[in-house]
């Protein structure tokens, strides 16, 4: 298997519907005898707990192009806003992530909820994947 994920953030995408602040694909290796289709990853990161709500709809959104989207809080969040992410995430299908926002380099990341594999729409993934395509598929 062969990943590659690159930090976008800002106004990569130049759409009002934002841009993922990670952007990964999972390949197979050219040497797989049974080769699997491509995935596009999209992660949401927050380091506050101020805008959750606005991060979930962000999350939302990065499915029109991606096969899998997580959204990524610090684990010092409200328990309530944790339950309510933690509910969406399941069923929307969103994955959701933990981390120790103030432990920089050793961030602790917990996994809460696996996101679900769909298939995005692809006009949506080829318009926004050509705007990166040398970075993430070379």
């Amino acid at each position: 298997m062969y990943k590659t994920a690159i930090p976008l953030g800002g106004s990569k995408f130049k759409d009002k519907w934002g841009t993922p602040d990670v952007l990964g694909i999972k390949e197979p290796r050219k040497s797989d005898i049974i080769k699997f289709p491509t995935e596009i990853v999209s992660v949401e990161i927050k380091t506050d707990s101020s805008n959750l709500i606005t991060a979930f709809g962000q999350a939302c959104s990065y499915k029109l192009f991606s096969h899998k989207t997580y959204i990524v809080v610090p684990n010092s969040s409200t328990k309530e806003d944790i339950d309510r992410l933690d509910s969406l995430a399941m069923i929307f299908g969103i994955g959701l992530i933990l981390f120790d926002a103030k432990k920089p380099k050793e961030p602790a990341f917990e996994i809460r909820t696996r996101a679900s594999r769909h298939e995005p729409d692809m006009f949506y993934s080829n318009k926004y994947m050509r705007l990166v395509e040398d970075e993430l598929f070379s």
